[in-house]
């Protein structure tokens, strides 16, 4: 059959293709056109505010936006606002009473009984340190591109992390000087993921200026531990260049911010639907009830852990809007950070879709480097090697990082021991994303029917729900318990 034959009729269309066209504002002439009128412009400032202001604070949402659309519309200037808008939004952070890097602080604070500290201070003072070290160590590898810190930008990065961590625990360690190494560790920690790119991009002899590198460290439309839009190289790559580019640009920025506050609210309805209204409970609340010798009925069990996925999922997938939505406004046309993850094939295919940036994170930092030192006579063993060092090693490493104020609140020993279903999680996943990787490299792949669709959406979802059970964030049961759980949910105990 010809492809003209599956074609509708003139005049006719189908209703998905009507919809794709209504929603592709973006590529009408006319709107790009508008976009680009002072009215025009208004009106995405505008939506851009109702957009944010459902996940920012008033005056956060105001920077996010006015800085965003400033730095697209200045481009002379751009560089000069991004950096004033990153550094500025990440200072009234930390000044702001209740932060991670002042609750973080004040814990230590109160263990060595100097309750005349005052955490926000250390905080404030440990930000301002870093900034300036950040400043004078980008200087460095550019001028020594060939330093142990520019060749081996994440395994010195690390080293640094465990060294600070390492002074917080020593037991002569105490009182004011355990309070300031801890400042310093817990407010570097967040810039740990940003740097690599940093320091890779200034090693190199077309490196982008140093403000604009500054500006790109945990920049403003993010204010996470992982780099949305990577670094600066990665964000001149996807800058508009023309108006019509930029136009073009923000309207697809607007797009997702809208499709962000969408899906925030299909969380909140099914979170209605399926707790408030069926009392749903959640993952950890049935491994209690298991635990207790009172399970819920299966039906009850694998709902919960099926809404706990569903949950993570859509607020991935939210964040990931918001963040490279408000870069898009900026003028750069970033990936998206989770695209179509439930049109998914195979495991490898997942991993690629879910959350884009933070496999690119493991894929440039973990298995690129694994991938071209180890097992060059073996291409298979390479192949699940690098795959299983970046969806491993990698994964277990940047959320240790991520939760390093555990250790202040529980110990060293405790905080490892809570972590143990995260690291079996790991595994388990990268051992199957590394099997799907080999796999697509025989040329194997799913079918392209209808019954193949469906069977890889099973198979895929399957096993994300299954280990979702591994990694739900509640820490409070042991590897064993978990295991024991997922068994009785088929019925094997």
């Amino acid at each position: 059959m010809s492809a003209a034959s599956t074609l509708p009729p003139p005049g006719q269309t189908t209703p998905r293709r009507t919809l794709r066209s209504w929603l592709a504002i973006d590529e009408r002439a006319a709107v790009v056109a508008f976009a680009q009128t002072t009215v025009g412009r208004a009106l995405i400032f505008t939506i851009g505010l109702l957009a944010v202001s459902r996940y920012f604070d008033a005056w956060a949402t105001l920077l996010a936006v006015s800085a965003a659309l400033a730095a697209a519309y200045l481009p002379k200037y751009r560089n000069p606002v991004l950096f004033a808008a990153t550094w500025l939004a990440t200072l009234i952070e930390t000044a702001t009473s209740g932060n991670d890097f002042a609750e973080h602080i004040g814990l230590v604070i109160a263990q060595e009984g100097l309750a005349e500290l005052s955490a926000v201070g250390l905080a404030i003072g440990s930000l301002l340190l870093v900034l300036a070290g950040i400043h004078h160590l980008l200087r460095y590898v550019r001028q020594h591109p060939k330093s142990l810190i520019a060749r081996r930008p994440v395994i010195t990065l690390l080293a640094l992390e465990a060294l600070l961590c390492g002074l917080s625990l020593l037991d002569i360690m105490q009182g004011l000087p355990r309070v300031l190494v801890w400042s310093l560790l817990v407010v570097v920690t967040p810039f740990i993921w940003f740097l690599p790119y940093a320091i890779i991009d200034q090693r190199a002899a077309a490196g982008q200026p140093l403000l604009l590198q500054m500006a790109a460290l945990r920049p403003f439309w993010s204010p996470t531990y992982l780099p949305f839009g990577k670094g600066a190289a990665f964000l001149q790559k996807f800058l508009a260049k023309t108006t019509d580019d930029l136009a073009v640009t923000q309207l697809k920025g607007i797009k997702l911010l809208v499709w962000s506050n969408l899906l925030l609210a299909l969380k909140a309805g099914l979170g209605w639907l399926l707790v408030g209204r069926l009392g749903t409970p959640t993952v950890a609340e049935t491994v209690d009830t298991f635990l207790q010798g009172q399970p819920y009925p299966l039906l009850t069990s694998w709902t919960a852990l099926a809404w706990s996925t569903a949950y993570f999922a859509l607020q991935i997938a939210i964040w990931a809007h918001l963040f490279i939505g408000l870069a898009r406004l900026a003028g750069y046309r970033l990936p998206r950070g989770s695209w179509r993850p439930l049109e998914s094939r195979t495991l490898m295919d997942y991993f690629n879709r879910f959350h884009y940036y933070f496999k690119e994170l493991l894929v440039d930092f973990f298995f690129i480097p694994t991938f071209f030192k180890t097992f060059r006579q073996h291409p298979r063993l390479r192949m699940f090697f690098a795959t299983f060092m970046a969806a491993a090693v990698g994964n277990a490493l940047w959320h240790f990082v991520r939760d390093i104020g555990l250790i202040a609140r529980v110990g060293m020993a405790a905080a490892l021991q809570t972590y143990i279903s995260y690291l079996f999680y790991c595994v388990v996943l990268a051992t199957g994303v590394g099997l799907s990787q080999i796999r697509a490299g025989q040329g194997i792949r799913p079918p392209d029917t209808l019954t193949g669709r469906l069977y890889s959406f099973i198979f895929v979802w399957s096993f994300v729900v299954c280990l979702h059970l591994f990694s739900d964030g509640s820490r409070q049961h042991s590897l064993g318990e978990r295991l024991s759980f997922l068994a009785s949910l088929f019925g094997v105990i």
